[in-house]
């Protein structure tokens, strides 16, 4: 059975800290996720997707709203303006049902206050979407909380194990109600978010994915220095990473199960992505914030069983795909134009070949507004299509990498004399980045 109606179904699958290169089909050794792999077999993985601001409160309001974060939400535990129009908006606009499950972060919740997972998320602040279940953040994925509803119908309640297989439960409870709608011959297309915590710390999952990592079997990045105690923290971690990530993995296998079970499978989209990295030991550093690659390069893959194989596209992508270009990429795959208020790029024609291409930018813009946890300080870089980075702090460049010939940031080119001229070419990118999304930096003369 397929889906009758015209307009295709589109669902979010993401994770909080999975960094791109935390994958099988991406090269990473210490992880096998054939689900993940299969989506990007048969759909499109850019390579080169990042997250614009390494954090998770500023990059999940940019997901929802494709402003920088900047113009919308500039630091952690900042809220998202609840004026603010989301992606949301703009599918209940085109007539889809629209749903949102897991981790919100962006009520603004002070959690020297308490435990956010505790604090419920007001209807007017959820983001537009008319069946919301979630959480404002949780750090314990075997005791998660989540509400929705309002009014009489308001409920909170303890989900009864891991949250990752929890909160798909409730994902695929939802798919399978737009099952029964559409075999009833009364369905509507629906645009849906699963959002969890995992692999975000702590670091650990079910045994069943658990037992098949260990200390000793891990294999480092090179760029993990060899020096005994950044060795062990990230020996000590990672076990657990990969293991939520493996855990992630078999869900979208049971969420891609259920979409052919339901009925939906050959109309429905599946955008798969993280909000940021984590760093777990690369050039000493843990978490995310800073702008290595482990930080702020994240997994992007647009899959699913799509009917009309004429000019739909597979393979590897090197766009460079940012957190702001997701919304409206988003909307493409459904023939939606983006608003005039999003600031990112549409880039589904890569996935569709008929989409007519938008004009695309030769770069991402890189931002951390509000220094934490790795960062030492506010910084802004850019990364371009042509494999170059570059970064600055107030006044001075910090970071400049040919990532063609240098992956694991080894060689910090930025104080070599015969790099000048790129570098020079760079500030100017930067420099017009700044002002064209009305940021505000002091960058080196």
């Amino acid at each position: 059975m397929t889906q009758s109606i015209s307009k295709p179904n589109v669902i979010w699958v993401f994770g909080d800290q999975h960094r791109a290169q935390a994958l099988s089909c991406n090269g990473d050794p210490n992880v096998h996720t054939p689900n993940i792999d299969a989506l990007a077999g048969t759909g499109v993985n850019f390579t080169r997707a990042v997250s614009g601001y390494p954090l998770c409160c500023p990059t999940r309001g940019s997901l929802l709203t494709s402003i920088y974060p900047h113009a919308c939400v500039p630091a952690h535990q900042a809220q998202l303006p609840p004026e603010q129009p989301t992606i949301a908006n703009v599918f209940n606009d085109a007539g889809y049902k629209t749903a949102y499950f897991g981790k919100w972060h962006l009520d603004g919740f002070d959690e020297r206050d308490g435990r956010a997972s505790h604090h419920i998320v007001p209807p007017s602040r959820r983001g537009g979407f008319q069946h919301w279940i979630g959480y404002e953040n949780n750090n314990s994925q075997y005791d998660c909380w989540v509400h929705g509803g309002e009014g009489d119908s308001a409920f909170q309640y303890r989900l009864p194990g891991f949250e990752t297989d929890e909160m798909t439960n409730l994902f695929i409870d939802y798919i399978r109600e737009r099952g029964k709608e559409e075999e009833a011959g009364n369905g509507t297309p629906f645009f849906a978010v699963l959002s969890v915590q995992p692999p975000h710390n702590p670091y650990y999952a079910p045994e069943g994915t658990m037992r098949n990592h260990s200390y000793a079997n891990v294999k480092l990045r090179p760029n993990v220095p060899s020096i005994p105690r950044i060795e062990h923290s990230a020996r000590s971690t990672l076990p657990g990473y990969y293991a939520m990530i493996e855990n992630l993995d078999w869900n979208v296998g049971r969420v891609r199960q259920a979409l052919f079970d339901a009925g939906l499978a050959f109309n429905t989209h599946i955008v798969f992505f993280s909000d940021h990295g984590d760093m777990h030991g690369s050039h000493g550093c843990e978490g995310k914030v800073v702008p290595y690659e482990e930080s702020i390069r994240v997994p992007f893959i647009i899959s699913g069983e799509q009917p009309h194989y004429e000019g739909r596209r597979n393979g590897n992508v090197t766009a460079p795909v940012n957190h702001v270009d997701i919304a409206p990429t988003t909307l493409g795959l459904c023939g939606i134009e983006k608003p005039d208020w999003m600031q990112g790029t549409d880039y589904s024609h890569y996935r569709l070949g008929w989409r007519t291409p938008s004009a695309e930018p030769d770069s991402a813009f890189l931002q951390c507004l509000d220094a934490r946890e790795s960062a030492a300080e506010p910084w802004r870089g850019v990364t371009t299509r042509d494999g170059w980075k570059y970064v600055c702090a107030e006044g001075h460049a910090i970071m400049l990498y040919n990532l063609n010939e240098d992956p694991y940031e080894q060689v910090n080119l930025v104080f070599q004399a015969q790099y000048r001229n790129k570098r020079r070419e760079l500030n100017e990118r930067l420099a017009a980045w700044i002002r064209e999304t009305g940021d505000s930096f002091a960058l080196p003369d």
